[in-house]
């Protein structure tokens, strides 16, 4: 697998940015090899080019196991715990035991399937890898249009409309983008760059007692450090967040659904994609930085995929959504029906997760997107959009624009139109604003029957 933007594979367009390094530590599950007859659920739920890494798997036992029964389990598949995820949102939800990260020197289907049959083992997974697509710069489309936006063009998302009538966002408003990294610094973002209000910047300490240090702008967890900008290679998070948050009226760029909003990063996703492990660790932080601090953060947005079920990472998504996140996800880009071949993780089944598909500027959907009649919500503009990145001029990282395609496009139109609401229905629920996003869409007929709402995003209809 030698592609660094993989939210499961652009097939539309004959220009397609696969720049990456191969995930040398990953190991695809080969529906070819024998499968052992105490085949686990996990197991079960793998299917081809799911990639995760090798030697390694997540375990979560019964909550009060004792360490001799942990021991007999890690002897049963010869395993050495090498982290231990106890994160404060799981603490609050009275997980004292957490997650393990286990090194095993077998294959890991075969440690999977023994660890779920030891005593006190509540399930054992591959610890799966993650990514994310987008179409590089396409010349004829950089020129400053964007038509996801712009109400002349019927099948935008009708944002300027919003805007027209004074609805622009509020600084009181956060978005978790979990993702890469984001250029925080970028001329059309810096003005919405949200900051943890807990810590104090390079005083070294961890101020608000939420177990990590100086997390002003968020938190790297692909390299357990707190700078969330890493240089161009953060572009796919940075292109989110112009579309999320695009600061408008500044006479610079691109405007977001949001002119006004703040933006925390929870980067997971690195050089190689991004592990379950460092997922749920991203998911919970956001959740508990609205828990701790009282924050307004209606919805976390996540252009990324990959991977099969993840017992633990949908047990961090019901989290977020028990404190009144929203969890806004890319369909995919496969160009799959997912009604019987679900994608992840957009296609958990919690209440809280909004499904985006993509649409074209001529209301078709994107050759490239996932749909599904029930799995997948709405479609939203993701073909050609025109975002904020960062670029290098004269060996240094400047801030640049340019257009990418991917479900990944799609889904911060639809963040963004959640924060817009939050915007202006203070105290709104989880559910509420999620009901008003999709009983706003405009029906459209290339979307019947391929998502739930049979309509695209309307940032104008409530």
């Amino acid at each position: 697998m030698n592609s660094k933007y993989m939210n499961l594979s652009v097939k539309a367009s004959s220009i397609v940015l696969m720049a990456g390094l191969a995930l040398a530590s990953c190991q695809p599950y080969d529906p070819a090899t024998p499968q052992l007859s105490n085949q686990s659920s996990a197991n079960a739920r793998l299917s081809a080019g799911k990639d995760y890494v090798d030697g390694e798997l997540l375990v979560q036992f019964k909550e009060g196991v004792s360490d001799e029964t942990r021991q007999k389990a890690f002897d049963k598949v010869k395993g050495i715990p090498a982290e231990k995820i106890l994160t404060k949102a799981m603490e609050r939800a009275g997980k004292r035991d957490g997650v393990l990260v286990l090194k095993v020197n077998k294959n890991v289907l075969e440690a999977i399937a023994d660890l779920e049959s030891a005593e006190g083992v509540e399930f054992a997974e591959p610890n799966f890898i993650y990514t994310h697509a987008a179409t590089s710069n396409d010349p004829s489309f950089t020129n400053g249009s964007l038509w996801g936006m712009d109400a002349r063009n019927a099948f935008g998302s009708q944002a300027s409309t919003a805007w027209a009538a004074g609805k622009t966002g509020s600084s009181t408003v956060y978005v978790g983008i979990i993702d890469e990294g984001y250029m925080y610094t970028h001329e059309d973002l810096a003005a919405n760059a949200g900051t943890n209000p807990g810590e104090t910047a390079g005083n070294n300490k961890d101020d608000d007692g939420n177990g990590y240090i100086d997390d002003v702008y968020g938190w790297d967890f692909a390299n357990n450090n707190n700078s969330v900008f890493d240089g161009v290679n953060d572009d796919h998070g940075t292109h989110v967040a112009g579309t999320i948050g695009g600061v408008g009226g500044n006479g610079k760029g691109v405007a977001g659904v949001n002119w006004s909003v703040k933006m925390l990063s929870a980067k997971f996703l690195g050089q190689n994609g991004g592990t379950t492990a460092n997922a749920i660790k991203a998911v919970d932080y956001i959740t508990d930085l609205k828990t701790r601090h009282n924050l307004t953060i209606p919805a976390t947005n996540n252009s990324w995929g990959g991977g099969g079920f993840s017992q633990g990472l949908q047990d961090a998504i019901t989290r977020a959504g028990n404190a009144g996140i929203l969890f806004v996800a890319a369909a995919g880009n496969d160009g799959l029906n997912t009604e019987t071949s679900t994608s992840y993780p957009s296609g958990y089944p919690n209440d809280n997760i909004i499904a985006v598909a993509s649409i074209t500027s001529t209301g078709a959907l994107s050759s490239f997107s996932n749909y599904a009649s029930t799995k997948v919500d709405l479609g939203a503009p993701g073909s050609t959009i025109y975002s904020t990145l960062p670029v290098t001029s004269k060996g240094k990282v400047v801030s640049g624009y340019g257009s990418y395609s991917g479900t990944s496009m799609a889904t911060p139109h639809v963040s963004g139109a959640v924060a817009l609401y939050a915007s202006t229905h203070a105290g709104a629920s989880a559910s509420a604003i999620k009901t008003a996003i999709i009983n706003s869409v405009v029906p459209t007929s290339s979307l019947a029957g391929k998502c739930s709402s049979g309509g695209r995003l309307n940032v104008s209809g409530f």
